[in-house]
C-alpha cells in the first residue's frame, strides 16, 4: 500500500506515501518493513518531494507549491500552507507541477505548462546562510523550454467532385457541386459546371453522395483521464473520427492527458478530430483538486494556470457563490479565455450564468417546458446552449432511447473501432421503456424553443459512446422539433461559434479548413441517415470511415487496435461474434 518510493540517503529506509483524496499520508520504514513511521498528513497535499539531504520538503496544495524544513523527529504533522509547527513559504505565484531538487538541495525546480522555474532556499526564509535582507514573492517569469513541431498539413491537392453540398452558409445548398482542397484547406468550391478541377488534384467522383461539414462535439468527453503512457493511437477518436466529428471540445479531462494528446494529434504523431479542451475543472466542492475562488485574484491565477498548459476556455464547475462565478467570468474576459459551466441540474444557477453572461449553459436545464420569461431572458443573451441530450436530466437519460430501438452491438463499423465489451455490456443487457417515460423528448422540444427564441444550440454528447453518440445528440435535437437543417447547424457552425472558431471550422467555405463527411444518403431528407458516412475529411486527410484508412494522396492503413491482435495476451481469450469480447476465460481447455 503506496506509491512514489524513493530511498534515504544512507539506503536504510523508504519514504513512500500512501492513500488518496482526502487521507493521504507521507511515510517511511525500514528495509525489512518495519519500524513504520507517519511523517505528514497530507489532506489537500498531491505531490511531495523530499530534498537530497533529507532536511528539506517541497509539496504541492491546491496547484500552488511550498517549502518547508523537514522535522527529524516528533509525530505526524498536518502539511499544509497554514501549518504552524513549522515554517511554511510558498513558492509559486499560480501553480507548480514536477517538483525536483537540486542535487546539492539548495534549489527547488517545478514547472507549470511549458516554463520552468527555479527558487532558491535563500530566498526562501531568512534564517538560511546567505539569505538577502528582504524575500521576495513568487517569481512570475521561469524559463521557456517548450518543444516547437510544425503542424501537420497533407501536400497536394483534392477534387470531391459532382455531390450534394449543404455548406451552412444560410439554407445553401448546392446540388452537383464540387470542392477543390489543397493542403488542409479549400480553395475552391462551387457547382461543377462553376469550379474548375486543377490538373494536378487528384479527382475524387461523389455523384449522388452528400458532404457537410465536419461535426463538432462541444461537450465530448473521449477516454482523457488516462494517465501513463499515451497509446499510438486511440480508439475513441478512431471511433468519432469514423462518425464524422472532426472537432471536439472535453469540458473535464485530465490536464496532462488532453493536452498532450492534442498536441500529439496537432503534430500529425497521432490521428484524431481536433482536440481541445478545459483541462481540469474549477472545482467548487471539498476536494484535493478543488479551485477556491474567494476573490478576482484567485480567480485569475486559476485561469492563469491553465492558460499557461493550453486551455483557451476553464469549466466553471459548482462554485456554490454567484460571485465566485462571477469572478471566474471576469477573470476569463481579462485574459481573453471562454467559460463553460457546469449546469449542475440547478435551475436557478443556470438563470443567473445566463444573466452573468457566460459562454454557455452545459448540460440541460432541468425543467421542462419554460415560460416565456426563461425564453425572453436567455433569447435576449448571447449564451449558447448544450443540452447533452444523451444525458438529459430529470428523466431517463436519452442514450437509452437508441440501445432500446437500435440493435447498437450490429454496427459493424462502431464495433472495428470499440472494444466489443464497451459494447455488449450496454446494447446487449439494455433497459425496456414505454416511449412515453422518455423525458429527453420534452427537453429537446423545450431546446428548440429556446432556439427559436434566440440561443445557439450546440451539439454535445458526453462522450456516452464514441462516435455514434454524437448521432444520436443530433437525431434528439431532430425529435424536438428542429428540422434537419437547424439540427445539423447545431452540429457544426454553432459548435464552431462557440468555441471562437467560426473563421476556420463549421461550414464550407473558401479559406476555411478542410474538414468533411461524405454521405452516402441525404441527411435533409432523413436525419438519421447522418450514419451513412462514407468518406470522412480531417485537415484535409482523406479517410475511408469504414476502415478509416487514410486514402487521397497519402494512403496508408492504420495500426491495429490490441483486440485486432492474436495472441494479445495467453490469459486473455479474445472472443469476437454474438458470445462477447474480452471476457477472461479458463483456459484449461484450449
Amino acid at each position: 500500500d503506496g506509491y512514489s518510493p524513493r530511498f534515504n540517503h544512507s539506503g536504510e529506509r523508504i519514504f513512500y506515501q500512501t492513500g488518496g483524496g482526502l487521507e493521504k499520508k507521507y511515510k517511511s520504514v525500514r528495509l525489512d518493513g518495519g519500524e513504520e513511521r507517519t511523517h505528514f498528513n497530507l489532506k489537500y497535499v498531491n505531490q511531495i518531494a523530499l530534498s537530497p539531504d533529507e532536511e528539506w520538503v517541497a509539496f504541492t496544495e491546491l496547484y500552488n507549491a511550498y517549502i518547508a524544513p523537514f522535522p527529524k523527529t516528533g509525530g505526524a504533522i498536518d502539511l499544509n500552507n497554514t501549518t504552524k509547527a513549522i515554517p511554511v513559504k510558498r513558492v509559486t505565484r499560480d501553480a507548480g507541477d514536477y517538483l525536483h531538487w537540486s542535487a546539492d538541495s539548495k534549489s527547488l525546480h517545478w514547472l507549470i505548462g511549458p516554463e520552468y522555474f527555479t527558487r532558491e532556499l535563500r530566498t526562501s526564509f531568512k534564517f538560511v546562510s546567505g539569505a538577502p535582507d528582504s524575500i521576495t514573492g513568487p517569481d512570475t517569469v521561469g524559463v521557456q523550454i517548450g518543444l516547437k513541431l510544425q503542424s501537420d498539413a497533407p501536400s497536394g491537392k483534392l477534387a470531391l467532385v459532382g455531390g450534394r453540398l449543404i455548406t451552412m452558409r444560410g439554407e445553401e445548398v448546392i446540388e452537383n457541386g464540387t470542392i477543390i482542397i489543397e493542403g488542409n484547406r479549400i480553395i475552391a468550391i462551387g457547382k461543377a459546371s462553376e469550379v474548375n478541377v486543377p490538373s494536378d488534384a487528384k479527382r475524387i467522383d461523389v455523384n449522388g453522395k452528400t458532404i457537410m461539414p465536419g461535426l463538432i462535439d462541444v461537450h465530448a468527453h473521449a477516454n482523457h483521464f488516462i494517465s501513463g503512457l499515451m497509446p499510438q493511437q486511440s480508439w475513441a477518436y478512431f471511433a468519432n473520427l469514423a462518425y464524422g466529428v472532426t472537432t471536439m471540445h472535453d469540458p473535464s479531462a485530465n490536464t496532462e492527458t488532453v493536452f498532450n494528446m492534442a498536441e500529439m494529434v496537432a503534430a500529425g504523431k497521432m490521428a484524431g478530430p481536433r482536440v481541445f479542451s478545459t483541462g481540469t475543472i474549477l472545482y467548487g466542492a471539498d476536494g484535493d483538486f478543488k479551485a477556491v475562488v474567494n476573490n478576482l485574484e484567485d480567480a485569475r491565477s486559476h485561469l492563469r494556470r491553465m492558460q499557461a498548459v493550453g486551455a483557451f476556455s476553464v469549466k466553471s464547475y459548482n462554485q456554490p457563490r454567484r460571485n465566485q462565478r462571477q469572478q471566474v467570468l471576469q477573470a476569463a474576459r481579462d485574459l481573453n479565455m471562454l467559460v463553460v459551466p457546469e449546469g449542475g441540474s440547478t435551475f436557478w444557477h443556470n438563470l443567473t450564468m445566463v444573466i452573468d453572461g457566460h459562454t454557455g449553459i452545459e448540460h440541460a436545464i432541468p425543467i421542462a417546458p419554460v415560460y416565456k420569461d426563461v425564453l425572453a431572458l436567455w433569447g435576449g443573451s448571447e449564451v449558447f446552449y448544450t443540452p447533452t441530450l444523451v444525458v438529459a436530466y430529470g428523466g431517463i437519460w436519452g442514450e437509452n432511447y437508441w440501445y432500446q430501438k437500435t440493435n447498437v452491438w450490429e454496427k459493424s463499423r462502431l464495433l472495428n473501432f470499440t472494444p466489443r465489451a464497451f459494447i455488449d455490456a450496454r446494447a446487449r443487457r439494455r433497459m425496456m421503456i414505454p416511449d412515453d417515460d422518455f423525458g429527453h423528448v420534452e427537453i429537446a422540444k423545450t431546446t428548440k424553443a429556446l432556439s427559436d427564441a434566440g440561443v445557439k444550440v450546440n451539439l454535445g454528447a458526453h462522450g456516452q459512446l464514441q462516435g455514434l453518440g454524437a448521432h444520436w445528440e443530433l437525431w434528439m435535437l431532430a425529435q424536438g422539433g428542429m428540422s434537419p437543417m437547424q439540427a445539423l447547424r447545431a452540429a457544426t457552425l454553432n459548435g464552431a461559434e462557440y468555441l471562437s472558431m467560426a473563421k476556420e471550422l463549421g461550414s464550407l467555405e473558401v479559406g476555411k479548413l478542410a474538414d468533411l463527411i461524405v454521405l452516402d444518403k441525404n441527411p435533409l431528407e432523413n436525419i438519421q441517415y447522418t450514419e451513412f458516412i462514407n468518406l470522412v475529411m480531417k485537415n484535409g486527410r482523406l479517410y475511408d470511415a469504414e476502415s478509416m484508412n487514410e486514402i487521397g494522396n497519402h494512403p496508408r492503413p492504420r495500426l491495429p487496435f490490441f483486440w485486432e491482435n492474436a495472441k494479445t495476451s495467453e490469459a486473455f481469450v479474445w472472443k469476437g461474434g454474438a458470445i462477447g469480447f474480452g471476457e477472461l476465460q479458463c483456459g484449461c481447455a484450449q
